[in-house]
C-alpha cells in the first residue's frame, strides 16, 4: 500500500475522493435517495454495524446491502414501502477523511477510513446528534470519478433514533 495522504502525491486522485465523500452527503441531506446508488460501483456492498461488535467479531449489521440491486431495494423501501409509516427527519452529514492509501496491485483503488457525525431534525424543528462514528471505504476510481466498491459504517454508540436512510 502506498499512502497518499500528502495532496502533492496524487491530488487529482484525492479530488475525486473528496468530491464523492461530499456528494454521498450532500445527496442524503437533500432527501434524494432515489441518487444514492448511483454513488456506488455494480459490485458493491454497504453495511452499518455498531463498533464495539464489529472489533468483537460479532458484525450483525443495522443495515446490509450486499449488492448493488439491495441498494436500489433500499431506496424502494424508503420511497414507497415505508412511505408514510415512518416519521422522516432531515440530516446534515459532516465528516472527514483520515487516511488514504492506493493498493500498488490494483492502483484504481483507494481504502480511505473517515470520521463522520450526523445530526437530525425532527418535524417539530428539534435537532439533536443522531451517530458518530469511522466508515472504511472502498473507492474504484472510475473516469474523472470515483464510486463506492464499499462502505462499512462503523458507530461509536447506539443511534439516537431507528435508522431509516443510509448514512
Amino acid at each position: 500500500m502506498n499512502t497518499i495522504d500528502n495532496i502533492n502525491e496524487d491530488g487529482a486522485a484525492l479530488a475525486r475522493v473528496d468530491a464523492l465523500l461530499a456528494g454521498y452527503g450532500a445527496i442524503l441531506d437533500a432527501g434524494e435517495i432515489s441518487h444514492w446508488p448511483e454513488l456506488f460501483s455494480q459490485e458493491c456492498s454497504y453495511a452499518i454495524y455498531p463498533a464495539v461488535d464489529y472489533e468483537r467479531g460479532l458484525p450483525l449489521a443495522y443495515m446490509l446491502d450486499d449488492c448493488h440491486a439491495r441498494l436500489r431495494d433500499r431506496v424502494t423501501f424508503v420511497n414507497e414501502v415505508w412511505k408514510g409509516t415512518v416519521e422522516s427527519y432531515r440530516t446534515r452529514h459532516v465528516c472527514q477523511r483520515t487516511s488514504a492509501e492506493r493498493d500498488l496491485t490494483q492502483p484504481d483503488l483507494i481504502n480511505i477510513s473517515t470520521n463522520f457525525l450526523v445530526a437530525f431534525t425532527q418535524a417539530d424543528g428539534t435537532s439533536s446528534i443522531l451517530c458518530s462514528g469511522s466508515t472504511e471505504d472502498t473507492i474504484t476510481l472510475a473516469g474523472e470519478s470515483a464510486l463506492f466498491n464499499s462502505r462499512r459504517v462503523l458507530l461509536d454508540g447506539t443511534p439516537a433514533r431507528y435508522l431509516v436512510y443510509p448514512l
